[in-house]
């Protein structure tokens, strides 16, 4: 198997990334499109980034697999850190302060979006492998565009 370019990787990376946040942002916020967001998500933001890139349908197809067995997969590891964020506001509110349990909850969490990381890197890695080199490139460079449209965006309105 050939090496990917990291520089081709990463574009992807990246738009596997948004996917899967994008739709565990959906999910933790009901009121953003409820249930339905998720489809959502594979019917726009990836079919839009699909169609900048001409994907075939055995693409869209792989790639939608992908994300949706990512998702799945990371809805456990989502509802558990809602959890111990859950707690830590309990142990922050408490009349006395347990710095041992806030460690440990930290610890915790750290663990968590590690295995969150991990398995939003292997989506990305496995999105970019359906992509051809090229669909890459193309990506990469609406990607850039986009980025640097947002970082204006920023700028004008008073951010870094």
């Amino acid at each position: 198997m050939k090496s990917l370019n990291l520089k081709r990787l990463i574009p992807a990376a990246a738009m596997a990334l948004a996917l899967v946040a994008g739709g565990a942002q959906a999910q933790r916020h009901p009121g953003m499109g409820g249930p339905g967001m998720m489809g959502g998500m594979m019917g726009g933001h990836v079919e839009h980034m699909l169609d900048l890139v001409d994907a075939t349908d055995a693409q869209r197809t792989q790639i939608k697999t992908i994300m949706d067995t990512a998702r799945k997969e990371l809805k456990t590891q989502q509802d558990a850190l809602r959890s111990l964020h859950e707690q830590g506001l309990a142990l922050f509110s408490a009349t006395n302060v347990d710095a041992a349990a806030i460690e440990a909850l930290r610890v915790k969490g750290s663990a968590l979006h590690e295995q969150v990381s991990k398995r939003m890197s292997q989506a990305m890695i496995d999105v970019a492998r359906v992509l051809t080199p090229e669909q890459r490139a193309k990506l990469a460079a609406k990607m850039k565009q986009r980025q640097a449209r947002m970082a204006e965006h920023m700028k004008s309105r008073g951010g870094q």
